[in-house]
């Protein structure tokens, strides 16, 4: 009778933290909002959102890895915080909608007329270059480059380019200081039995003075998916102890992932599994678990229950892939899958990520898929 009473009261403990998509959505609002300028590199945007995630924990009740709720570390990055103009045949682009900077370039002022080199490349001089693109996509840097590539999306030209006015400028930060946040609900019953939840918070900020990139499926949904079930986890703590990290650095290189690796705040042979969050504001298409081939049993288990409850259309399985936050722990034999799920908007790296246009229509799903997988992971 007692089993029977602890099923019901995780199912009604589910659906009501899983209906409530309200949360969710304020999360990614606040995450993709100008005050956080793209959660990146300049107007304190990584910083601001970092102590938002802190401040939700906090207010949660959630218990720091460490002395603190931030990991700090450092690292290289190019950055673009004020002038950024670029003007084609005498017509001034848009950033970011007509045209993106390469992220390695360095500071550039000039005028100067382009040459062919095929009917997609253009040069200025040895150190500019312009190429039309059929999409734009923004990435970060952590270094300096020699040459200045600006791409342009070629579907705004009819005209051949021909003359080009360009004011570039970028800041090279050799130490930009970032910080993983972390915490976790101690368990009831086998406290030093872990259970992880990650996802990156950082993305490509901004470009220019006037221009960011929100990130709202990469990685907005994946945090506010990550804070929905640390609400819950608050709130219905489990036999392991369930901890959660938000990474850092992750656009620039796994590098906040890497770091805890390296210097982890809990011992990583305790972590019996870890579930990676990353583009998950879809999912009408189904979604894609990185590692199923590398820990089947696991993957089985997922499908399981995803099988008898009907949670999400399709369940992909794909192997080993350095693709996210979970790459470096599996290296180091964390067991670790990455979940993102497919279908909906294709906006990725570019301006047009926006919340407006996030469907999250699996969201509710894919939350009690998380807990019912965790579930299994305990028993």
């Amino acid at each position: 009778m007692k089993k029977l009473w602890a099923i019901i009261f995780l199912f009604l403990a589910i659906n009501t933290f899983a209906q409530d998509s309200t949360y969710t959505r304020q999360v990614i609002n606040t995450l993709t909002s100008k005050a956080f300028w793209g959660r990146g590199y300049t107007k304190d945007g990584m910083k601001k959102a970092a102590g938002y995630i802190a401040d939700a924990y906090h207010k949660m009740g959630l218990l720091p890895m460490g002395t603190t709720y931030t990991q700090d570390f450092s690292f290289p990055v190019n950055t673009f915080p004020s002038k950024m103009m670029v003007a084609i045949n005498g017509q001034k682009l848009i950033p970011g909608k007509d045209f993106i900077i390469n992220n390695e370039s360095p500071d550039i002022k000039q005028k100067a007329n382009l040459t062919p080199v095929d009917s997609l490349n253009y040069q200025a001089k040895p150190s500019l270059t312009v190429s039309l693109k059929d999409k734009l996509t923004w990435s970060v840097a952590t270094e300096v480059g020699e040459k200045t590539i600006i791409q342009v999306n070629k579907k705004y030209f009819t005209a051949t380019p021909k003359e080009i006015n360009v004011d570039i400028e970028n800041k090279f930060i050799p130490d930009f200081q970032a910080a993983n946040v972390c915490a976790f609900v101690k368990g009831t019953k086998f406290p030093d039995s872990l259970l992880i939840i990650t996802a990156h918070y950082d993305h490509l900020g901004g470009m220019g003075a006037d221009t960011y990139f929100p990130g709202a499926n990469d990685n907005a949904a994946g945090v506010a998916t990550l804070l929905s079930l640390a609400k819950y986890y608050a709130a219905n703590p489990q036999p392991y102890s369930i901890g959660f990290i938000c990474f850092a650095g992750e656009e620039a290189g796994l590098l906040g992932s890497g770091y805890f690796v390296e210097n982890p705040l809990v011992p990583l042979s305790k972590i019996k599994f870890l579930l990676n969050l990353d583009l998950v504001g879809t999912g009408e298409a189904g979604m894609t678990v990185v590692n199923a081939s590398v820990y089947p049993k696991a993957f089985a288990q997922l499908n399981t229950i995803n099988d008898e409850h009907h949670y999400i259309s399709k369940i992909n399985s794909r192997g080993k892939a350095a693709n996210s936050d979970h790459y470096f722990f599996t290296e180091r034999g964390v067991p670790a899958f990455f979940i993102y799920t497919q279908g909906g908007p294709s906006a990725y790296h570019d301006i047009f990520d926006k919340p407006e246009t996030l469907p999250l229509n699996k969201y509710n799903n894919l939350f009690k898929l998380i807990v019912g997988f965790n579930q299994k992971l305990m028993q």
